[in-house]
C-alpha cells in the first residue's frame, strides 16, 4: 500500500480548510479532477466571476483513501478516476467500473465513490 498511497490521482480545490469544491446542491462530494486545467475549469463554471479565491492542490490515492474511510465522497471526473480505479480494485475496495460516455449522455460528469457501512 505505501506505494500506491503516494500515487497522484488528481486535484481538489478548496477556499478553506471546511470549505472545499463539492458537487451537489448539499455539497454532497469532493470533486477530483484528473488536471489543474480541468478543475480550473470547473471552478470558473461554479464561480464565473471570481468571488472566492481558491487554491487547487493535487491529492493523492492514500488521502482520498483516508477520506473515504472517514465516510467522505469523492466525485470523480473521467481523467482522475482512471488513475484511483485501479489503485482502488488493488486495496481490496468494491468499486463499480465507470461507464462516462453513458454517465455523460444522462447529463453526469463525476463518478461518485462513497464506503458504505461506515
Amino acid at each position: 500500500m505505501a506505494d500506491r498511497s503516494r500515487k497522484v490521482i488528481g486535484y481538489f480545490a478548496f477556499a478553506s480548510p471546511t470549505e472545499v469544491v463539492c458537487t451537489g446542491a448539499k455539497g454532497d462530494a469532493c470533486v477530483i479532477s484528473g488536471s489543474v486545467r480541468t478543475m480550473k475549469a470547473f471552478v470558473k463554471e461554479i464561480d464565473p466571476g471570481g468571488l472566492k479565491k481558491r487554491t487547487i492542490k493535487k491529492t493523492l490515492f492514500g488521502e482520498i483513501l483516508n477520506g473515504l474511510k472517514l465516510g467522505a465522497a469523492y466525485a470523480f471526473d473521467e481523467e482522475s478516476y482512471k488513475k484511483f480505479y485501479p489503485l482502488a480494485r488493488k486495496e481490496g475496495l468494491h468499486v463499480s467500473e465507470a461507464n462516462f460516455e453513458e454517465m455523460e449522455s444522462k447529463g453526469f460528469r463525476f463518478f461518485t465513490v462513497q464506503l458504505k457501512g461506515l
